[in-house]
């Protein structure tokens, strides 16, 4: 909080005097500090400042020093926003805000993220501030502002669309009269006596804005039509009362009636397809919420069956699925079986069977089975709202060029003001006989035909189809840059196991020059508490009941593990763990793991502290449609390599099954991060594929890391991307994607700025020296209406492209 020049500021990570003696050092640097401290016990910052960007230098400060800061992070709907114009205002005005660390809107889908501490600002003040400047921020307590935000969208819309209606047949009488029977009798009042309501009823919003705009020094899009059609509405009253002042300069007293109404009908037509464009842009983020259940069975310790609201479950409720129903929560099935549709999370069509101790996510389908789960994660915690929260968040990321757009959008109002006015003196002062009713022309038409809007809507709504078209196919985008980098990917490294295999691997043969069952226990003994997928399959395979009682266990990386029974040091791993330990080996077994090898099959090596007693082999099968996403991603120019911790004959094998040329064998964990580092030293850039765990170094260190796996098991946080299938063929239509986002953006920016660039110079009557064309304010209206609808409509192919 902040109490005249004091500013607190709550810390985390901060545990011991050392940690707070670096964070006061650190606070020592800023500039404009005149005292400062740091409490442990209250895990806080304070500093004394006058300085109101010492905030925002301490917080970044703190953070970059690995330590971090107690905010609140929201996003909420905004209201009222016009134009790209307001969503540049609003987004300053909350910057502007003491204790707000960031501020981001989002134009296409009127919602702004917020960053704050709450001891210094609370939501309630911003709410205050923003509504005090003209706009709405949308607040529910009950938590349910999405659906809060769609309903007022949705009567927006609905009135949007009668008084457009009602615009477009009104101002159809004075069109008429205004282009055909202006010879009428008393055809300027009756214009008159049509336009006023209409202007009154149909443009009250846009006067009612700009009014508000201006009491706060600042314009938008609302200014603009207010300007034209007001002057336009003005002049022609004044040309009706009093023609005889034109007469007199014998000049004709010409009424724009029809032009300042057809403007406002066009202008309401305009953001009425807007809209309706807009709200396609997010059906995707809509189809996922409507994944989520509102209410679920519950199951009693007695058999009792209860419906309770979704937000009333907790962790290890029992919850009874039924055929048809959606499952509400992440969780383990406990009784029973069914196939369940997964297609929503991960895009793969065919429905998957579920047994007992399997998991099922939030958002599936149940087809006609019936059984009973354990809740395991609910709320937000589920693989549902993580999807749902890494959409919105992608949607509202902003790409480096927006930063520009932003820019021009908050000084493209005054200037296109400017540009109107220098417009109607250059046609006074070289415009001759009928300058003045020309220059008043032209000054409307450059205020009516300029348009934010496109540039606002050009990057969002491109993101928002794209990114949601990504989550529908199953394939996540963490944000915009991520997109920047995969369009340049040439290099992708895939691990082995779990990637381009199942991982699920299973021993085919086994060879025992022992057949001692005590040998078969203290193996299986051994193997029990190893975590690799390798070690588990041996378990399966054996099938032993009662374990052997091991010491002194330890796992040993990239080899496998040692462990003593009863004084004997035993070794399980692969043929490196038996070299280092000089461990005899047969002849007869080198030759029977030779012919394994060779086969693509991993070869568990068990020795005593002597020799070798068995080996077995495993083999874990190539996924459908590996060889196809390799042989996709060669064509298209990228080199891609497969790294595995495998041995050097198993390696070759797969690599040659899958086509690939580029491999690496028996590599441990951490040499991975390092020959990705070598690859980018050489000027490629890479995109690693991993599980998301295991990778977790070699997936941070890649330029672009794409994690792969099923459920709550993916790095949703370590990824840019992250495909929620196991189908590798994802990776190429990821990187398409990425390259159709990019290509969009730019195609939408480019028809936004040029249309500007052409539309205000014709409109200022740039042409009229040379053929004598002057643009009519009706059509510069209808232009205006539709660059924005062309915009979006762009984006909106997105959804269909393949």
């Amino acid at each position: 909080m902040a109490t005249n020049n004091k500013i607190l500021i709550p810390l985390e990570g901060v545990e011991s005097e050392h940690c707070t003696l670096i964070v006061d050092n650190a606070m020592a640097k800023l500039k404009g500090v005149q005292a400062h401290r740091v409490e442990l016990n209250n895990k806080i910052a304070v500093l004394q400042s006058d300085q109101p960007e010492t905030l925002l230098e301490a917080v970044k400060t703190i953070r970059d020093i690995g330590y971090d800061v107690s905010t609140v992070k929201k996003s909420l709907p905004v209201l009222q926003m016009s134009c790209a114009s307001c969503a540049v205002r609003v987004e300053k005005i909350l910057k502007s805000q003491q204790g707000v660390i960031d501020a981001s809107v989002n134009y296409a889908n009127a919602n702004v993220f917020v960053e704050f501490i709450p001891g210094i600002v609370t939501i309630e003040s911003l709410r205050n501030t923003v509504q005090s400047n003209g706009y709405e921020l949308l607040i529910d307590e009950n938590g349910s502002n999405d659906e809060s935000a769609e309903k007022k969208q949705q009567e927006k819309f609905a009135k949007l669309k009668k008084k457009t209606i009602l615009a477009l047949i009104l101002s159809v009488p004075v069109a008429l009269i205004g282009m055909f029977f202006m010879n009428l009798p008393f055809a300027n009042e009756i214009m008159w006596i049509l336009s006023t309501p209409f202007i009154v009823w149909f443009g009250r919003d846009f006067y009612v804005n700009a009014w508000k705009q201006s009491k706060h020094h600042s314009a938008n899009m609302d200014t603009l039509v207010a300007l034209s059609t007001g002057v336009a509405y003005i002049f022609s009253v004044f040309n009706t009362l009093f023609p005889h002042f034109w007469h007199v300069r014998g000049l004709h007293a010409h009424v724009y009636f029809e032009a300042a109404t057809v403007i406002i009908a066009f202008i309401l037509l305009g953001k009425l397809l807007e809209e309706k464009a807009k709200g396609n842009t997010s059906s995707a983020i809509r189809k996922l919420m409507g994944l989520q259940s509102k209410t679920v069975t519950i199951v009693h310790k007695d058999g009792h069956q209860m419906q309770i609201p979704i937000e009333k479950v907790a962790i290890g409720n029992i919850i009874v699925i039924k055929p048809g129903e959606k499952i509400a929560v992440d969780g383990t099935i406990v009784k029973g079986n069914s196939y369940v549709d997964e297609s929503m999370l991960s895009g793969e069509p065919v429905p998957v069977l579920k047994n007992e101790n399997e998991k099922v996510y939030a958002g599936t389908i149940n087809q006609k089975g019936s059984f009973q789960f354990r809740a395991d994660k609910v709320g937000s915690e589920t693989m549902l709202a993580q999807i749902i929260k890494m959409v919105q968040d992608a949607q509202g990321s902003k790409a480096p060029v927006q930063k520009l757009v932003d820019k021009i959008a908050g000084i493209f109002v005054p200037i296109v003001v400017l540009i109107a006015i220098t417009a109607f003196i250059v046609w006074n002062l070289f415009g001759g006989d009928n300058a003045f009713t020309q220059g008043l022309l032209a000054f409307i038409t450059v205020l009516v035909i300029a348009c934010p809007c496109a540039l606002g809507l050009a990057t969002p709504t491109a993101l928002m189809v794209g990114v949601g078209r990504g989550a529908e196919k199953g394939i996540l985008i963490k944000d915009v840059e991520s997109l920047e980098l995969a369009k340049d990917i040439d290099t992708v490294i895939l691990d082995k196991t779990g990637t381009i295999t199942e991982g699920k691997p299973f021993v085919t043969n086994d060879l025992w020059l022992d057949d001692n069952p005590l040998l078969k226990q203290i193996l299986f003994s051994i193997e029990k508490q190893s975590e690799h997928p390798l070690a588990e399959a041996v378990v399966r395979h054996l099938k032993i009941q009662n374990a052997v009682s091991v010491s002194n266990f330890e796992s040993i990386t990239g080899m496998g593990a040692k462990a003593d029974v009863d004084g004997q040091t035993y070794y399980a791993g692969n043929k490196n763990l038996m070299d280092k330990n000089k461990i005899i080996i047969d002849p007869s077994i080198s030759e029977k793991a030779q012919q394994w090898s060779n086969e693509a099959k991993t070869v568990i090596w068990f020795a005593d502290s002597q020799k070798v007693v068995t080996i077995l082999a495993i083999a874990d099968q190539i996924k459908h449609g590996s060889q196809k996403a390799i042989k996709e991603l060669q064509q298209s120019g990228i080199e891609v390599y497969m790294l595995t911790g495998d041995n050097e004959n198993t390696a070759k094998a797969v690599s040659a099954t899958v086509g690939i040329t580029h491999y690496i064998a028996e590599v441990l964990p951490g040499d991975k991060a390092a020959y990705v580092k070598e690859l980018q030293s050489k000027g490629k850039i890479v995109a690693m594929v991993g599980d998301g765990i295991n990778d977790s170094t070699a997936l941070a260190q890649a330029d672009v890391s794409i994690a792969m796996g099923k459920g709550s098991d993916i790095a949703l946080d370590v990824a840019k991307m992250t495909i929620i299938s196991s189908d590798l063929t994802k990776i190429p239509e990821a990187i398409r994607l990425s390259k159709s986002i990019l290509n969009t953006i730019k195609q939408n920016l480019f028809w936004a700025f040029v249309y500007n660039l052409i539309g205000i110079p014709i409109a200022a009557g740039i042409l009229f020296p040379i053929n004598g064309f002057l643009l009519n304010p009706m059509l510069a209206g209808a232009a205006m209406a539709l660059s924005s609808v062309s915009v979006v409509s762009n984006s909106l192919r997105l959804k269909y492209k393949k």
